[in-house]
């Protein structure tokens, strides 16, 4: 019998004694340690009554002992459904009812909590905290490794992460083997991983970021992994001595920027800075290239898809793109209501087709058919273009684009704009009801520590730069933006909370 993903992956591995994990406080797994804990944790869940195809969730820390859990689950054929630990239990009862998994795995101070909505649907429920230890770790113990891995092919369902359901409710997108098999091994030749990487990953594992991209990189490439429970900017400095990898979020350059110790010499022993899950801003870029000598690489995905493009390896890195398509990637820009392609340069939906993209959302069909082209191109949802040297920039999701007096507005060329101006830190741009234009553009914009730009010097600084129907009637001063806990910046939250400034009576 053959497992296509678990198969790979042991294919591929080093020599058993070889590290493959280490953690933040010194805890050290080799890849003999991990895949035999994996068995143990496969033989676990057949002897619980799981079957191949049957789901397992979970909403636990991050630790060495849930990266094993995951191959576990892929070695029995399960179907691994990781949940956001932020989540409140109101909010696990819908993933768990839509779901409807044979086990939920939590941190053991969360059990009681839980148990109401793992009843309702008849699941078990076992713990596993952030050290490792937890009454599911106790079963492996005790059990003896699976003979074998469950057969599954290349086109069976290994995991399915539920999208962040910013509008409407959370969308499950079913993850096949090859769907996160090929990816991995794209992305391991493309940003040229080894066996000599060592990836300092401090990124969460609920998220497809930090649990498949950058874990089954590692994998695919016999590497290994500095493993920490989350981002600290100190903790990071301190084992990247050790490391030639890493992988964040834009979070983790700003504040790593911050840092006194990151000086060119810090860094030097470094290869590779990866950036996703958010966009990064321009600024970033630049200053973390003028302090360290590296261009971050940024690339684009998502939870459907994984990874769709990357800045090169070797190459311009350009700020403010992420780059080209992958190889075995096709991506296109379209009119988002007929799907017709666009001229090089114009704005429009990106659509993407390749064996990364997901084979639907769980229990959704209608949704599922409404999200892909008659060709099999699926729509991201994401607005773009790609400019005269093939490099694709991404202008905002299309739900963002902003319709005022029927003029299209773009919300990422007013933040460009924004961005630029002395003192800007950063801004976001979304549009709110208007009793006669339909909607109207507002901004928030975080200020540079000690900066005094007013809203009347920035709408005075974008007159002369953006059409009248582009400016924003108004700007509000925060002192952050809101953000999911990946640091996407979460337009919503300032929608809501600014709905009613112009529908309100008297508003102008």
């Amino acid at each position: 019998m053959s497992n296509h993903l678990f198969d790979l992956v042991r294919s591929r591995a080093p020599a058993l004694d070889r590290i493959f994990i280490e953690t933040g406080s010194g805890e050290r797994r080799t890849y003999g340690d991990i895949f035999d804990r994996a068995a143990r944790y496969a033989a676990v869940l057949q002897d619980m009554g799981l079957a191949p195809g049957d789901r397992i969730a979970l909403q636990i820390e991050k630790s060495a002992e849930a990266v094993a859990l995951k191959l576990g689950s892929i070695f029995a054929g399960t179907i691994f459904v990781p949940l956001n630990t932020a989540y409140t239990p109101a909010e696990i009862s819908y993933f768990v009812g839509d779901a409807e998994p044979k086990l939920l795995v939590c941190d053991p101070g969360r059990r009681e909590a839980l148990r109401a909505c793992a009843d309702d649907v008849g699941a078990r429920v076992e713990t596993l905290d952030p050290e490792g230890r937890g009454s599911l770790a106790e079963l492996a113990d005790l059990t003896s490794p699976a003979a074998a891995p469950a057969s599954r092919g290349p086109d069976d369902i290994a995991a399915i992460l539920y999208t962040s359901g910013t509008t409407g409710r959370s969308k499950g997108a079913m993850l096949s083997h090859d769907n996160l098999a090929s990816n991995a091994l794209t992305l391991a030749e493309h940003w040229r991983f080894t066996r000599d990487d060592v990836l300092l990953h401090a990124l969460p594992i609920y998220h497809t970021h930090g649990l498949f991209v950058a874990t089954n990189v590692v994998l695919m490439a016999g590497a290994s992994m500095i493993f920490l429970p989350k981002f600290d900017a100190d903790e990071v400095m301190r084992h990247m001595p050790r490391a030639t990898t890493m992988m964040g979020v834009p979070t983790f350059y700003t504040r790593l920027l911050q840092h006194p110790g990151l000086t060119p010499d810090a860094t030097r022993h470094m290869r590779l800075f990866v950036s996703g899950s958010a966009p990064l801003l321009a600024d970033t870029h630049r200053d973390w290239r003028a302090k360290t000598g590296h261009a971050i690489l940024e690339r684009y995905g998502m939870t459907e898809t994984n990874m769709n493009t990357s800045n090169p390896y070797d190459g311009d890195r350009v700020a403010g793109t992420v780059g080209f398509p992958l190889p075995g990637v096709s991506l296109r820009i379209a009119d988002p209501d007929t799907g017709a392609v666009l001229p090089q340069g114009e704005i429009g939906m990106i659509e993407v087709k390749g064996p990364n993209v997901f084979k639907g959302y769980w229990r959704m069909p209608e949704k599922t058919a409404s999200e892909f082209r008659a060709d099999g191109f699926f729509i991201t949802g994401d607005l773009g273009k790609i400019d005269e040297r093939g490099y694709v920039h991404i202008v905002g999701r299309g739900k963002d684009l902003i319709i005022t007096g029927g003029f299209n507005v773009y919300p990422k060329e007013i933040e460009t704009e924004i961005d630029a101006i002395p003192g800007v830190v950063e801004s976001a741009v979304v549009g709110l009801p208007h009793p006669d234009f339909g909607e109207s553009v507002v901004a928030a914009v975080v200020r540079e520590k000690g900066a005094t730009v007013s809203e009347a010097a920035i709408i005075a600084q974008l007159s002369s730069k953006l059409a009248k129907f582009k400016q924003p009637k108004r700007i509000f001063i925060v002192d952050e933006l809101p953000r999911n806990t990946m640091g996407k910046v979460q337009k919503n939250v300032l929608r809501d909370g600014y709905k009613t400034l112009f529908t309100d009576k008297g508003a102008k």
